[in-house]
């Protein structure tokens, strides 16, 4: 092994049907070392994680752990937890309704009864010890995220972990929790622990990482120092090629210049839901794309699922094409010619036990009625139709969707909704945890359905997306709209100033 090397990974291979997922990777990660993994959804990172930690059996190469005189045999997680490798993934899996204590120690019994006084004062050190203010006996679900993501670390550290895997543990995160998560790295790196750090926020890998591996299509394109690779090149390695300017984005589409360009397409007055929203007045013209913006917890998802009939509506008027009507339920909206991309892709968008066909026809045929089913023929050529023309990576279209990359799940809900042809389509951050190269053919799929007459509802917890991509932002504080921007007003300042109280404060 390499001088201070924890972990080697050496031509790596794993092959599913018709794919290649990993071919002849390397991978090496040092003491005291916090390493970015990088590239596209599809790239082979979570299937290369996947191999380290048993979930998947690789098909060639050898993996060297320090210590071991041998390559390792890791052919469950239980093994590599006993190699010292432990990860923390994006989706929670800790139990909230435990104390913070049995979630740390949870499996870890000799099936004696436990000393519960004991359990809590050692979970207490380690807390402290890591400067995470939580205690053991204070039930999980009274900590916010941000904690539930260090209990879950103390727990891999308790468990005398070398390599730490985070698979991206910011993405529902917001600065000050980043920070903290943050600080907590760099002890776990101070102490000698490794740590893989899966994300695609570039401003992050290059805040905390030494080092960065980048794979693309399964391959190694190679690993680098962090001093040494500038953030442009990091990107146009991720996708092979030159990175189109993104700020031009916008200006490469064409705006919506029918003679209806200036109808409301959908209007609400006074609207409000039980999500505790205070009552809000919205509108979107035909062929706009416009976004609502704000800090974490400001409203933004709940207006649209207001909007959509997600959550009850308890107030207000509701105009569909100049229209009044009553949208009390999802189906309400679908047959009015509302879509909406849910904000949790996992939770209330894909249904990962069925095929990617399925998933993609699943709410024209809510629309179509349980009376009605598309024959098999039809559902394999409405599948291929839309795996072609948004690019989607898979074996085939009766892949469970549950296997595909985060990037191409979404890719396939947003099929799902093309499909119903709605003429407003609401997109809760459809980009959030996908690649860049996938965020940028999202962005201009938006503008290219609205240079068609679609009228779009963005929403992206990451203000350059937003500003990319609307014509209009309607700004969020404490579920209370509090400013409305356009045109010259349309940029960070703006919107930072309007968040804090010093912009515009005229509810429209």
């Amino acid at each position: 092994m390499k001088e201070n090397a924890i972990l080697e990974m050496k031509g790596i291979y794993k092959i599913f049907p018709g794919v290649r997922a990993l071919q002849d990777v390397d991978f090496t990660l040092c003491k005291g070392e916090i390493h970015a993994l990088m590239g596209e959804n599809g790239a082979g990172k979570s299937t290369l994680i996947k191999v380290l930690t048993g979930v998947y059996e690789k098909d060639g190469g050898d993996i060297f752990l320090e210590g071991l005189g041998k390559a390792a045999v890791i052919r469950s997680p239980q093994d590599a937890q006993k190699l010292g490798i432990s990860t923390v993934y994006q989706e929670i899996t800790l139990c909230p309704n435990l104390s913070v204590a049995e979630n740390m120690y949870i499996g870890r019994g000799d099936g004696a009864v436990q000393n519960w006084k004991k359990m809590n004062a050692d979970a207490d050190k380690i807390l402290q010890n890591l400067d995470i203010p939580a205690r053991g006996a204070q039930q999980l679900s009274s900590c916010s995220i941000a904690i539930q993501q260090m209990v879950a670390i103390a727990r891999a550290v308790d468990m005398d972990c070398k390599v730490l895997i985070l698979d991206e543990p910011t993405s529902s995160l917001d600065e000050k929790e980043v920070e903290k998560l943050f600080g907590l790295m760099r002890d776990l790196k101070k102490r000698g622990v490794g740590i893989i750090f899966v994300t695609h926020f570039l401003d992050q890998v290059y805040e905390v990482c030494d080092k960065i591996t980048v794979l693309r299509d399964g391959k190694l394109v190679g690993e680098y120092e962090i001093k040494d690779l500038p953030r442009v090149q990091l990107v146009s390695k991720m996708l092979g090629k030159e990175l189109d300017d993104m700020s031009d984005i916008k200006s490469d589409a064409l705006a919506y210049k029918g003679k209806d360009a200036d109808t409301n397409v959908f209007e609400a007055v006074g609207l409000q839901s039980n999500a505790d929203i205070k009552p809000f007045n919205f509108h979107i013209k035909k062929g706009e794309v416009n976004g609502f913006t704000g800090l974490l917890g400001s409203g933004r998802s709940e207006c649209v699922r207001a909007i959509f009939g997600a959550d009850r509506v308890i107030a207000g008027n509701v105009k569909k094409d100049g229209k009044e009507v009553k949208i009390k339920k999802p189906i309400d909206a679908m047959k009015l010619g509302i879509a909406y991309l849910p904000e949790d892709r996992k939770l209330d968008g894909i249904v990962g036990d069925l095929s990617v066909r399925e998933n993609i026809i699943l709410a024209a045929q809510v629309l179509r009625g349980a009376f009605k089913p598309f024959s098999k023929a039809e559902t394999y050529k409405i599948a291929d139709e839309y795996i072609k023309m948004l690019e989607i990576k898979t074996a085939s279209a009766d892949t469970p969707i549950k296997s595909l990359s985060g990037g191409n799940q979404q890719k396939c809900i947003l099929a799902r909704w093309l499909l119903t042809h709605p003429d407003y389509l609401i997109l809760d951050e459809p980009t959030r945890g996908i690649d860049v190269g996938t965020k940028i053919e999202i962005q201009k799929l938006v503008l290219k359905l609205a240079s068609e007459g679609m009228s779009v509802t963005f929403i992206s917890s990451e203000t350059d997306e937003m500003l990319r991509t609307c014509s209009r932002l309607i700004v969020m504080r404490d579920r209370k709209v509090v400013g409305e921007l356009s045109n010259e007003e349309l940029c960070q300042s703006s919107i930072m100033n309007t968040i804090a109280g010093g912009g515009t404060t005229d509810e429209k």
